[in-house]
């Protein structure tokens, strides 16, 4: 397989594990199957294992040339345990909205911490992803729990920077495999903490090991591998799809309704952050023909 078919493969996987990560979330929480702290506590444990396995059977007589960081492992646990406590009051695609709209602004406003400088269309088009959690959280009976959308939104903030770090990944496997294993302390302390409301069921126990073994460990190695061939505006265009993907499974597996409000703010939000990437990249190959 050459390099571009393998990328969208690789692309097109790690997009369905994050839409799965919602919808798998949700089932799970939503039905009260299992409390949020042992759904994040399973869920990571179940990614240790699934991605230690792996690289153990594929770098039998090879030694890791990365392993990943102690940063991007707590990036990855405060993404982990906001999203599952999120997802007690979100539906799946608001979660999902929320979750990208999150990752992609921090993307953007580091790009300009950075010293990137943002064009009047890259303004217009962040003005019109703000307005759109604007408009999301304007007070009505479809209004998200305000708690849900902070944590949401945390989540967002650590899954961008986890996801910037990802890109310099020389080695996609031993980088997420050491970046779960470093999150063995944090949830540790997690377990410990939440011993008094811990609610198990069958059911929620496979949710979890389901999240954390394909969806978060295999999903997050694959992405890591996808980012190799993407450009940072591919990326961040390409995700913009999840939401899109969430929602639907959040309709089907769920029975979920699609409000009037979350389509609106969807089209605002991911919209205008698309006009942002796009802009970038079109004054990006300008910039590159004047040189």
């Amino acid at each position: 397989m050459t390099a571009l078919p393998k990328t969208i493969a690789y692309t097109s996987f790690a997009l369905l594990a994050f839409a799965g990560n919602s919808v798998i979330c949700r089932l799970a929480l939503g039905e009260n199957t299992i409390d949020a702290a042992s759904f994040t506590v399973i869920r990571l444990l179940s990614g240790i294992i699934t991605l230690t396995l792996i690289l153990i059977i594929s770098n039998k007589n090879a030694k890791a040339t990365s392993k990943g960081s102690w940063s991007a492992s707590f990036m990855l646990f405060l993404y982990a345990v906001t999203f599952s406590f999120a997802y007690i009051t979100l539906d799946t695609g608001t979660g999902a909205l929320i979750l990208f709209g999150s990752v992609q602004i921090t993307m953007i406003l580091i790009s300009l911490i950075t010293g990137n400088r943002l064009h009047y269309s890259e303004w217009t088009g962040l003005l019109l992803a703000f307005s759109g959690f604007a408009y999301l959280l304007k007070p009505s009976l479809t209004t998200p729990s305000a708690t849900g959308f902070f944590l949401m939104s945390v989540a967002g903030i650590a899954w961008g920077l986890y996801t910037l770090k990802g890109r310099s990944s020389k080695n996609p496997l031993g980088d997420t495999a050491y970046n779960f294993l470093r999150t063995t302390p944090f949830v540790v302390i997690l377990l410990v903490a939440s011993l008094p409301y811990i609610s198990l069921s069958q059911e929620g126990v496979i949710l979890a090991v389901l999240s954390g073994a394909i969806a978060s460990g295999i999903g997050y190695a694959v992405w890591y591998v996808a980012l190799g061939g993407l450009t940072v505006s591919k990326a961040a265009v390409v995700q913009l799809l999840v939401p899109v993907i969430a929602t639907i499974g959040g309709v089907i597996f769920s029975h979920e309704v699609i409000s009037l409000r979350l389509m609106l703010s969807s089209v605002m939000v991911l919209g205008g952050i698309a006009i942002v990437v796009l802009g970038n990249y079109y004054y990006g190959q300008l910039a590159l023909r004047k040189k």
